[in-house]
């Protein structure tokens, strides 16, 4: 069935256009489009004040389609549910009720999804349906023998908080609810009157471990609405930097599996070679994560040829010692049955959520921004898209292992052939007025995207992100279904999701 052309802008990735451009309609005919399009996966959902009412505005991707798909609604108190037919908007709709006091009807399970309050004071109806904030109850399934485990939201050592609730019989969970938002912090309140120095700063900090995808979203959205272009160099420093920063941190995924199943040889490889990883990243703009690397306009930090050719070689040292460390789990008959068949996500289930990364990837569905919507200098040498079908852990495992090879022989290409020229162009101009842009990027957890809308001014109206964990966390849920209770420890390991790029 063909898209209905009249109801969606297409818009390419780090596009821009005039917001009056994008579809308005009601919201039955908004719902209609958005569900009835054929294999279309919702990349974000978010609203803005729009006079006496809010506008939501859906983002949709299609694999066949270079283009996204931009439509929007008007709606004033409710609107009817996207979630009953297109589950993958369950946690988009909740966290529009709670920010903006629209009612969902129709929601199976409506709940806040942070603890923050309303930037619009809600309805009767929204109050009814929400409650106070950071007051919610629990799924929970009855029975003489189903017993609840509780896990955090406070955990030991210095991970972020985070509340697992874990309905049992016996070891076997029967469901697994995840409740996060205790870092809610609202980075995307604080861009609005952007783009300035206070938010090319933020976007850093939505999730630490991936500063650089972040960085990446948030330079292509501001070159967007400038019109400012990427000089050939800086668009390879930029690839550099997310590939660097995708390799150390698989590397360090595969050595925290193995220490979760107590393989200790594996662990203490993959941790060092992340670290060898990390210290390229350091020497090559002065930061171990990346911070401050990628800005608007191309890189904000260069370095010479002889020192890519080095960066190179150390690379090729590297990657060659993680596939040897990987050899190690694949030789080990105990370690290899410890990942095999364990948290499995079927296929069917992650396309329903609309998964992406490597996860998505380890269940079969193909979906990479590198791939589908290319930007600097994949669209010129996209990157081999790593694939598993088997959605276990060792999948998931194997995965990062095959895209850690991947990336290294993107890297060496890019590192001994990079061109000539100035890492960085002019600075951004003021901004368009009345605009929108849409931003993705392939970070190493899956796909970050960034919208923007800009007022009158040309400054942020709002600022709109959606991390890969966002899409991913229900997963992880699902994956823990009939699997012992004592698993989950190492099926969380397997997906590693954020809890700040979720709570942001």
């Amino acid at each position: 069935r063909p898209v209905n052309a009249r109801a969606f802008l297409p818009l390419g990735n780090g596009g821009s256009a005039p917001l009056a451009d994008v579809p308005c309609l009601q919201p039955a005919p908004f719902r209609e489009a958005v569900v009835t399009t054929p294999a279309a996966r919702l990349v974000s959902l978010f609203g803005f004040p729009d006079e006496d009412a809010v506008r939501v505005v859906a983002i949709l991707e299609r694999p066949e389609d270079r283009n996204l798909l931009v439509t929007s609604m008007r709606a004033g108190e409710a609107f009817p549910a996207l979630t009953p037919d297109m589950p993958q908007a369950h946690l988009f709709e909740r966290e529009i009720a709670e920010t903006w006091g629209l009612v969902p009807e129709g929601h199976p399970w409506l709940k806040p999804v942070r603890f923050v309050r309303p930037r619009r004071a809600p309805s009767g109806a929204a109050t009814a349906v929400l409650g106070a904030p950071g007051v919610m109850g629990y799924f929970t399934v009855a029975g003489e023998e189903v017993h609840e485990v509780a896990v955090g939201p406070v955990h030991a050592g210095v991970i972020e908080p985070g509340h697992f609730r874990f309905q049992c019989h016996g070891e076997r969970v029967i469901h697994l609810e995840i409740s996060l938002g205790y870092q809610y912090r609202g980075i995307e309140r604080a861009m609005e009157g952007g783009p300035d120095i206070r938010t090319v700063h933020r976007v850093d900090a939505v999730a630490g471990d991936m500063s650089a995808g972040h960085a990446a979203a948030y330079a292509q959205v501001v070159e967007a609405l400038t019109d400012t272009p990427v000089p050939p160099r800086g668009a390879a420093l930029r690839a550099i930097a997310l590939e660097l920063e995708r390799m150390a941190n698989h590397a360090g995924d595969l050595g925290a599996l193995s220490g979760d199943i107590g393989y200790l040889p594996a662990a203490a490889f993959c941790g060092r070679i992340r670290g060898d990883l990390l210290n390229l990243t350091l020497a090559a703009c002065g930061n171990r994560m990346g911070v401050g690397w990628i800005r608007p306009g191309g890189a904000a930090a260069d370095f010479s040829n002889d020192a890519a050719h080095a960066m190179a070689d150390a690379v090729d040292r590297a990657v060659a010692e993680l596939g040897r460390s990987f050899l190690l789990i694949l030789k080990n008959s105990t370690a290899r049955s410890r990942l095999e068949e364990t948290g499995v996500l079927p296929r069917e289930t992650c396309v329903e959520l609309g998964m992406v990364g490597p996860a998505a990837r380890a269940s079969g569905v193909a979906v990479d921004v590198r791939k589908d919507h290319p930007l600097g200098a994949y669209a010129s040498a996209p990157v081999v898209v790593a694939v598993r079908d088997s959605g276990d852990v060792f999948a998931r495992a194997a995965v990062r292992s095959l895209e850690c090879a991947h990336s290294a022989e993107y890297l060496a290409k890019l590192l001994r052939s990079l061109p000539a020229g100035p890492a960085r162009g002019g600075l951004p101009a003021g901004a368009g007025a009345n605009r929108i842009a849409v931003s993705l990027v392939e970070a190493w957890r899956g796909e970050i995207c960034h919208a923007a809308v800009t007022d009158d001014q040309g400054r942020f109206r709002r600022y709109a992100i959606v991390d890969p964990s966002f899409h991913n966390w229900p997963g992880l849920a699902m994956a823990m279904r009939d699997q012992p209770v004592s698993d989950f420890p190492l099926c969380n390991k397997s997906f590693n999701l954020s809890y700040s790029g979720y709570d942001r």
